[in-house]
């Protein structure tokens, strides 16, 4: 296809890469080339200059123009945009035949030093980067410019960047002739000549160095200790962190393979080449705050991103308080790092150099301000709210080319900033070798780390719990409890909560609790305190306080000398101090507390708590009050509702939890019986009313296929809440009207925690049903958990799972002995020959199989199956009947 016809049906995607973000740089450099090759004319550069019309009429026209120059000069033009554009702008783009090295040699070479400024322009701009100031003062020496001139090309209205200060340099050289142009070229000339070193400290100015040296100080100090669950007791990083299960997200059509910190940033998995933005996405408590700050250290130490100059990382919780309009130079010294050198100079060499810049912004579900597409900043100098800065950054409006890394929630996560993800990577929490490496690094005597990992293996439940990071900290921190604990072991997510509760205050006053029940007597009202704060920056997204909140909730010193608040460093402009709970999830905690220990709550609190899909939040006008009401969100606040509703629905799951049999002693002590039992009741009926929902919307099977229920992650978020309350009756209730064969539970966030509570309640099913599970995180933990249902499934589908020869083993012993089952699905997981004995053993023993599915797909890092596993899969195979698919 030629060149002309190419640039004619890729018009507007290039004009696109063209002016990429507002940004001129791209055009200019492309301007650069066409003059050295004589494609343009000076007064057709003169003219198409962006900076002194639009960008967009400037790119139009250069395609216009260059159009009908001909087959060579479109040629030429996509050669230049071939050179120019990054490898992400140029996805889906034709140049056609580019053309080689060598493109000037058609040409003469330049004679006059004018001409050399114009053939040898794009490398000009290159080599005065850093040195304009310089060549100035040289020129300003010699007497070719004046000082005035000299002033006019570093105008910061003029010069936004030192490409910009360069390109005017050398029009305004060229304009004042030969000598001038000589003087810039002898000055160039003996710049190339200095060392290597000397080079080096010259394209990096001093001020640039120490800015660098001081920014990784201060990262290298802010992550010396973990920063997460309030940095309590000071641990060290470097020995307790554990690396978690770190995928891409599906969808991405990459094979699931494990993950490293620098694969953030890497190729694999790619969705969207042109944009910026990588989204670290996992579930609260599965360890995104510390991966993040784990590569700040590693970056700060030069260990990793060795290849980025600077790094600035953000906590949007700590944005949210920032009410004040602020321009990107705030955001950056203000919130980072504040430079002792030139400002200007380091400002302008970040402008420059977006490609060394890494920008990491922690927590993105408690950013608590609106986002909006309406109004996009480009100017780097223009203040504007700090929603606006964020969401300029992010959708590449401004500093477009800096890599941003965002961990968020991915519910948190609408279609409108998605739009500008780059890729999307998954942390799914700790597997079996990092909760026991996590133990042992915390408690670094042995007999104690080997005595609690005992207890966890022979307590699945509470093993799938430490699955999620900050469950694996609680249990480890509150280790005496959990070994004096011989006969109530924890087995659910408010059992956990309850201990680490009890560990604080057994901690602060050892001589009043000497027995858990005492607390309750006497501690009532510390609970209200702490959990009407909770409760009121829930509904408004406040996930930092200050001493004024604290006072409107009564919250005294003696409570925040608990523990469950820390002091929050960081904020920008305040000498007042803050406060955080240590988790987020800890304030659902004591939010939960608070519903289920006053007295006053309003009727249709807990209702309204399950029925979340109408956007309803809890709004406690006064904690302490005659009522506890509910409103409805305005319209104006919307754009938080998916983060709010994640925490409320972690909060009514600690609610069903508290409320349960297994907790409801402790409320009794200070909390009248009909009171406790009225909510119970409440949260079983809304927990009823809830499924009945799901079910009542199946639709009817297509003749001659099963009837099947795709289950939602809100359906997911119900069964763990009736896990929590550990009722068989709820359990037996909730799935007693549900009438499907097939059960599709894909790409649901499914782990070892959801698995315990899918299998307390679907192994209460009447009839059996298939269960569809692929595409999450069961593992082999999750998969034990599964064993107690699976009598009453006849078929279990495990794709991409994360299941070893481990897993697989287990199954096939436990449903061996069942009837009903009779296909299983194992596509993509992690099995070798070690675990086609067992599987050969099963089809043995077990003549109804009728169906085995497993991929063989040794490329994809999957499954290790060789010719050794085949021979022990045919032997199982030898005699067997009833076996009609194998994949």
């Amino acid at each position: 296809m030629s060149a002309e016809r190419l640039l004619r049906i890729q018009r507007e995607r290039l004009l696109g890469a063209l002016c990429c973000g507002g940004m001129t740089e791209a055009l200019e450099s492309v301007l650069d080339l066409l003059l050295a090759w004589d494609v343009l004319q000076w007064e057709d550069y003169q003219i198409l200059r962006p900076s002194e019309r639009p960008l967009y009429h400037s790119a139009r026209e250069l395609l216009d123009l260059v159009g009908s120059k001909g087959e060579v000069a479109c040629e030429l033009l996509l050669t230049a945009l071939n050179d120019i554009l990054h490898k992400a702008q140029k996805v889906g783009l034709s140049f056609g035949a580019v053309r080689s090295d060598g493109l000037g040699a058609q040409w003469p070479l330049p004679t006059t030093a004018v001409q050399t400024l114009q053939v040898d322009r794009p490398c000009l701009v290159k080599r005065l980067r850093g040195h304009v100031a310089a060549a100035l003062d040289v020129l300003v020496e010699s007497g070719d410019l004046t000082v005035y001139e000299s002033d006019e090309v570093q105008l910061p209205i003029h010069t936004p960047s030192q490409q910009a200060s360069a390109r005017r340099l050398l029009d305004l050289v060229r304009s004042k002739g030969e000598c001038a142009a000589a003087i810039l070229l002898q000055f160039l000339h003996k710049l190339e000549n200095l060392s290597t070193s000397h080079d080096k400290e010259k394209a990096f100015p001093a001020e640039l160095l120490q800015y660098h040296k001081k920014l990784r100080s201060s990262v290298s100090a802010q992550s010396l200790f973990l920063s997460t669950y309030g940095g309590t007791g000071s641990l060290s990083l470097d020995d307790i962190y554990t690396e978690g299960l770190l995928e891409v997200a599906q969808g991405s059509r990459e094979p699931q393979q494990p993950l490293g910190l620098e694969d953030i940033l890497g190729p694999v998995g790619t969705l969207n080449a042109e944009a910026d933005t990588v989204l670290l996405s996992g579930e609260a408590g599965s360890g995104k705050s510390t991966l993040l700050q784990r590569l700040h250290q590693l970056w700060a130490r030069s260990v990793a991103l060795e290849h980025l100059l600077l790094l600035f990382p953000f906590s949007c919780r700590r944005l949210s308080s920032e009410d004040r309009e602020v321009t990107l130079r705030d955001l950056l010294f203000r919130h980072c790092c504040w430079p002792d050198g030139d400002h200007e100079m380091l400002f302008r060499y970040i402008l420059d150099n977006p490609h060394c810049l890494l920008f990491t912004f922690d927590g993105l579900d408690e950013f608590r301000h609106t986002f909006s597409d309406e109004r996009r900043l480009c100017c780097p100098t223009e203040p504007a709210p700090v929603s606006t800065v964020l969401f300029s950054l992010l959708q590449g409006s401004l500093m477009q080319g800096v890599c941003k890394v965002v961990t968020s929630r991915p519910e948190a996560v609408g279609t409108s900033l998605r739009r500008y993800i780059r890729k999307e990577v998954q942390l799914k929490g700790f597997s079996p070798e990092a909760i026991n490496s996590f133990v042992q690094n915390h408690h670094r005597d042995s007999r104690v780390s080997v005595h609690i990992l005992d207890i966890l293996r022979s307590n699945s439940a509470l093993f799938g719990l430490c699955h999620i990071p900050v469950l694996c900290w609680i249990v480890s921190k509150c280790y005496k409890e959990l070994l004096s604990s011989s006969v109530n072991q924890p087995r659910t997510f408010t059992d956990v909560y309850v201990m680490i509760l009890q560990h604080f205050m057994q901690h602060r006053h050892p001589q009043q609790c000497t027995m858990w029940m005492n607390w309750m007597t006497g501690h009532t009202d510390v609970a209200l305190r702490l959990g009407c704060l909770a409760l009121r920056g829930l509904e408004s997204a406040h996930y930092v306080f200050s001493d004024l909140d604290l006072v409107k909730c009564g919250v005294t010193e003696d409570d925040i000398a608990l523990g469950f608040l820390v002091h929050s460093e960081g904020l920008s402009g305040s000498d007042d101090k803050h406060y955080e709970f240590l988790h987020v999830t800890m304030q659902c905690f004591f939010a939960a507390l608070f519903v289920t220990l006053n007295d006053d709550t309003n009727r249709s609190t807990i209702p309204k708590l399950f029925n979340l899909y109408k956007q309803q939040v809890l709004v406690p006008h006064d904690c302490f009050g005659p009522c506890f009401s509910l409103q409805q969100e305005s319209e104006s606040k919307m754009h938080t509702a998916e983060s709010k509703k994640a925490n409320l629905q972690i909060m009514a799951t600690f609610v069903s939890g508290l409320l349960s049999q297994r907790h409801r002693n402790l409320l009794l002590l200070s909390r009248p019986a009909g009171a406790i039992e009225r909510k119970f009741r409440q949260v079983a009926r809304a927990l009823s009313q809830g499924l009945k929902k799901h079910f009542r919307f199946i639709p009817c099977p297509v003749e001659g296929e099963k009837k099947s229920m795709h289950a939602m992650p809100e359906f997911v978020w119900l069964i763990k809440c009736i896990y929590e309350t550990q009722d068989e009756a709820i359990a037996r209730a909730a799935v007693a009207k549900l009438q499907v064969e097939h059960l599709k539970l894909t790409y649901c966030n499914i782990g070892p925690v959801e698995c315990s509570a899918l299998a307390y309640v679907l192994q209460h099913l009447r009839s059996p049903v298939g269960l569809q599970l692929d595409y999450n995180s069961v593992g082999d933990v999750g998969l034990e958990q599964l064993l107690s249902c699976l009598h009453m499934c006849n078929s279990l589908h495990l794709r991409n799972n994360n299941v070893t020869d481990e897993g697989v083993h287990r199954l096939t012993e436990k449903v061996v002995h069942f009837e009903n089952f009779q296909k299983i699905a194992l596509f993509n997981n992690k099995l070798t020959d070690a675990c086609m004995l067992h599987i050969a053993e099963f089809l043995k023993a077990k003549q109804n199989f009728i169906a085995l599915r497993q991929a063989l797909c040794c490329r994809l890092g999957n499954n290790y199956i060789t010719a050794v596993g085949a021979e022990q899969l045919a032997e199982g195979l030898r005699g067997h009947r009833s076996l009609q698919f194998l994949g």
